[in-house]
């Protein structure tokens, strides 16, 4: 029996205290993380009759943790009242505020919400450089152990955190074998951004 069943948020795990910025709601999150729970459904409904492995089988952990974070942007861009998606290419920050920068589009900016989402509790994610910033993770948890395959649980949201971080709370991590230079919240980082929860499964 196939445990292929459409993932649903439960309302009462949002934090009614948090306190957003740029005129958001904790319903523009709801809205967009049932939307990719929607999504992946659809697609893993088209795999799983075709005989094919789900899509969070297929994917690496980093693409599938892209594939997440520019799901949510896209999807935080059309229901958010006062951000829209940064139109420049790998743009910093992803969501902007609407009408603020040329064409929507910048490089670099300082009004908006970077987009992240990792598998590792608590948030801890790598960034490309410590900058300040206000800082959306998104942790997702992915079944890989239950046998067979088709009995495993659908992807899951079991963390939201959005903080407002600076780049004293950032440490640098060495240089990967490509020479990428990367940054994640340090210790004090990481405990300023789970105080400012949004959502808890």
């Amino acid at each position: 029996m196939s445990n292929h069943v459409r993932n649903r948020l439960d309302p009462a795990r949002f934090n009614k205290d948090a306190v957003l910025p740029y005129s958001l709601r904790l319903m523009d999150f709801e809205i967009a993380m049932q939307d990719v729970y929607d999504l992946f459904y659809d697609i893993n409904s088209l795999f799983l009759e075709r005989g094919l492995k789900r899509l969070e089988e297929m994917l690496r952990p980093a693409a599938m943790s892209g594939l997440i974070s520019d799901l949510l942007t896209a999807s935080l861009a059309s229901h958010a009242r006062g951000l829209t998606e940064n139109r420049y290419f790998n743009g910093h920050p992803d969501l902007i505020v609407a009408g603020f920068y040329p064409n929507d589009s910048v490089p670099a900016g300082s009004e908006g919400i970077e987009i992240k989402s990792t598998r590792k509790k608590g948030g801890a994610v790598d960034t490309h450089g410590a900058r300040e910033q206000w800082m959306c993770v998104f942790v997702h948890e992915v079944d890989t152990e239950t046998e067979p395959a088709r009995n495993r649980r659908p992807m899951s949201f079991t963390e939201v955190y959005l903080a407002h971080v600076g780049v004293d709370d950032f440490r640098s991590n060495p240089r990967g074998e490509l020479g990428t230079r990367t940054a994640t919240l340090h210790r004090e980082g990481v405990r300023k951004l789970r105080e400012h929860w949004i959502y808890k499964a």
